[in-house]
């Protein structure tokens, strides 16, 4: 979800890329849904800590706890979230959010690609159904599933509906309590989401062939964030990744 975080999608993505592609295509089914949520709660609850700063940020920005709760429950971004209202104001400034919020959002798109060989298993109703479920969080834990060789269809959906339930009653809660907390970066939430992916990124990490990628982008994303406005590095420490994965996979 945020900002917020990083990414290994494409370098995750070459070392997982053989695991749906076994003898038992994957099934989707509650038992899927179940284990993915299981999983997931243990994340679910640090990203809740998060959830909570963008409750108050969004208060602070003017916004009600209902339109803040609305915005959590319908976007599911942290990051793009926590850009929108830091921009927030009235009139709305809608082409900067639209853009804005969109290049934050891009690697949503690697992300997916990423889950190509498992989806296409699956109906476009399950597969669009799960991709709207889609966090940095679970999707990290799902292309684990797959480097295990697991079969279970619904796992990304079920890790999904944990981050969005942990999400939403989070917001609420830090919407509740915005105009008590004045300060969360004093209090340390603004760094519970990147204990949260640092931990993730272990899970991730296949071994000395996946350094490369994960150099490269961070090389590529402090130049950008060094020398481009806005949230431009993130989305180019992807694309550099993807390219080295793709280079070095041919």
């Amino acid at each position: 979800m945020a900002e917020s975080r990083p990414d290994d999608g494409p370098a995750s993505a070459e070392s997982a890329a053989s695991g749906p592609d076994t003898d038992d295509p994957p099934s989707f089914s509650l038992a899927g849904v179940r284990d993915g949520f299981r999983a997931c709660v243990p994340i679910a609850l640090g990203v809740a800590g998060y959830g909570v700063v963008f409750g108050v940020l969004a208060r602070r920005a003017g916004l009600s706890t209902a339109e803040a709760t609305l915005m959590s429950a319908t976007v599911l971004a942290g990051a793009a979230q926590v850009i929108a209202v830091g921009i927030w104001e009235y009139p709305v400034p809608v082409v900067a959010l639209v853009v804005t919020t969109f290049v934050v959002n891009l690697r949503y798109a690697l992300m997916g690609a990423s889950l190509r060989p498992w989806f296409r298993h699956l109906s476009p109703r399950e597969t669009y159904g799960s991709l709207f479920f889609m966090a940095d969080e679970n999707w990290a834990l799902t292309m684990a599933e797959l480097r295990s060789g697991g079969t279970q269809g619904a796992y990304l959906l079920g890790s999904g509906l944990a981050i969005w339930t942990f999400w939403v009653a989070a917001t609420v809660l830090g919407a509740t309590v915005g105009g008590v907390v004045e300060d969360p970066a004093r209090w340390g939430f603004d760094f519970v989401l990147t204990a949260v992916f640092l931990v993730l990124a272990v899970t991730l990490w296949a071994g000395k062939r996946s350094l490369a990628p994960w150099i490269v982008a961070a090389g590529v994303a402090l130049a950008g964030a060094r020398f481009l406005p806005g949230e431009w590095y993130i989305l180019l420490g992807g694309l550099a990744a993807s390219a080295v994965a793709v280079i070095r996979r041919d």
